[in-house]
């Protein structure tokens, strides 16, 4: 379970069973900024508040500091080894079989776990355009989990089972889709930071750090979901013209706007409305996404208060209290148009990470099966489609994004280990884009994703463990005896149904081909 793929079998099987190259810089850059800015900016700014209050903007810098470092170590990956699959491919290649499977399950996490919280988010800011516009209440019973008194949250069903459909048409037509969405999320975000700049009150920002640094550095690691989406460019390597060019252009220049629009944003937020958090009748600190906060914000609402960190649409909401309800509802149109995007982004990440675990063998190859039609692979986005839908009906959006960082923070911690590793082992291989400092860079992003999980609420850090625990028996009952590379199989046959299969010399001691062992 220590084998390692090398870097030139990954290579090769990627141009032997490859998906089309169609994205370009601009796509991939577009795909980034539409995987970034979402429900962490549009929604998870309340939950920040709640944990930092005004603190939280020390808490933005402190997540994309993280990010804007693990995105060095990932953009010279992934110039090296242009093919999907992002961290797992990485991991395969510098720390073993064993490594790429957790990295693999546990994207899982961040992924599809990160597309049911963001179609909660969707949820919040639909229902709350429709109330708006409307001047009616829909049902709590299909408008939210039963977290918040609810049945089911009906239209994040809804929208996560049309982004699936989208993503089985194919990846250019997504990606196209998604460059029009990403432009109507900024024009959303450019009005709000436009119109709160300029009402800025300083005395919206005391206490800065009600909860002390405590509260920042927690706010820092559930808002680190606000950042997840920017490696979600490297799983489309293998679908990008000059990727070595084009991959660190994506994931470098995403997280650079972005990071420039949650600053301006979070001080707009603050400024010009207040963010400070929600406290129980003794004074006690409540968690975000808790009843108990959910009945506190009910009794602030009854009594004409309603503080941002109780709105499940909240720079809507800020928009509103400050006289500019049109621009409201403008912000709740864009994000009911655009978070999609985000869903989309994060779908695409989770099938390309299935789709080359399929095709080294470690998940049952059906999974790895293109579309005849659509060239994408179909099986395995409507098997995410499913889980990522069902996820949403049930669960609150805060729950599901801190559940989503814990995969991702270990996803990124491997990626820092990897880029070090192989700068030893392998130094002189061609490096297209080379990190910066790697011997500074690498073990600060390696640091800091340490640090931020042991930040995470208890039961996301205890799931984690269970999660990695059902992988792995996953992985000994079936990848571990189906694995290509453990059974001597370098290769693999044609993507086309009518190709004649690819012939392959075992490893030395491997079974031969159709024997009853090689079966077994």
């Amino acid at each position: 379970m220590w084998r390692v793929k090398s870097l030139d079998a990954i290579l090769a099987t990627a141009e032997k069973k490859s998906l089309h190259r169609s994205l370009g810089a601009f796509q991939l850059t577009m795909l980034g900024i539409g995987g970034i800015i979402g429900t962490g900016i549009f929604v998870l700014t309340a939950e920040a508040a709640q944990k930092a209050g005004p603190g939280m903007m020390v808490s933005f810098i402190i997540a994309g500091f993280v990010c804007a470092v693990a995105a060095l170590c990932y953009a010279e990956l992934a110039s090296m080894v242009p093919v999907s699959g992002s961290a797992y491919t990485y991991s395969y290649a510098v720390l073993g079989e064993f490594f790429a499977w957790l990295v693999g399950w546990a994207l899982i996490l961040e992924y599809a776990v990160a597309a049911s919280a963001v179609a909660v988010g969707w949820s919040g800011y639909m229902v709350g355009l429709i109330e708006a516009s409307l001047h009616t209440e829909l049902p709590l019973a299909f408008t939210a989990g039963p977290y918040a008194g609810g049945i089911v949250n009906l239209p994040a069903i809804v929208i996560s089972l049309a982004v699936t459909g989208l993503l089985i048409l194919g990846t250019k037509e997504s990606a196209t889709v998604n460059s029009v969405l990403v432009i109507v999320k900024v024009a959303a975000l450019a009005a709000f930071i436009w119109l709160a700049l300029p009402v800025i009150n300083d005395d919206n920002f005391k206490p800065f750090a009600p909860l002390g640094s405590t509260g920042v550095v927690a706010a820092a690691a559930s808002i680190f979901f606000a950042y997840v989406g920017f490696d979600a460019v490297s799983t489309a390597a293998e679908e990008t013209k000059n990727p070595q060019r084009n991959i660190p252009i994506g994931l470098i220049g995403s997280l650079i706007i972005c990071t420039i629009f949650y600053m301006l944003v979070a001080a707009g937020a603050i400024g010009a409305y207040g963010a400070q958090p929600v406290f129980g009748p003794g004074g006690e600190a409540l968690a975000p996404g808790s009843v108990m906060l959910a009945e506190q914000c009910s009794s602030l609402a009854g009594a004409g208060k309603m503080p941002l960190v109780c709105s499940k649409e909240a720079l809507a909401h800020v928009m509103r209290e400050l006289g500019h309800p049109m621009v409201g509802k403008f912000i709740g149109l864009a994000a009911g148009i655009a978070l999609p995007s985000v869903i989309l982004m994060m779908i695409y990440g989770q099938t390309r990470i299935f789709f080359v675990m399929s095709r080294d063998g470690l998940l049952p190859p059906a999974l790895s099966k293109v579309h005849p039609k659509f060239k994408t692979p179909h099986i395995v986005t409507m098997i995410t489609g499913v889980g990522v839908t069902f996820a949403a009906a049930f669960l609150p959006v805060g729950k599901l994004a801190d559940i989503s960082n814990s995969g991702t923070l270990f996803a990124f911690l491997m990626v820092s280990i990897a880029v070090m590793m192989l700068r030893v082992k392998q130094p002189d291989r061609a490096r297209p884009f080379r990190t910066p400092l790697v011997w500074v860079i690498a073990p600060v992003a390696a640091a800091g994703t340490v640090v931020l999980f042991f930040f995470l609420p208890h039961d996301a850090k205890l799931l984690f463990p269970v999660w990695s625990a059902i992988g792995l028996v996953l992985y000994f009952a079936y990848g571990y005896r189906k694995s290509y590379v453990g059974r001597g199989i370098t290769d693999v046959p044609e993507l086309a149904e009518d190709a004649p299969p690819t012939a392959v010399a075992p490893m030395p001691g491997a079974p031969a081909p159709g024997s009853k062992e090689e079966r077994d």
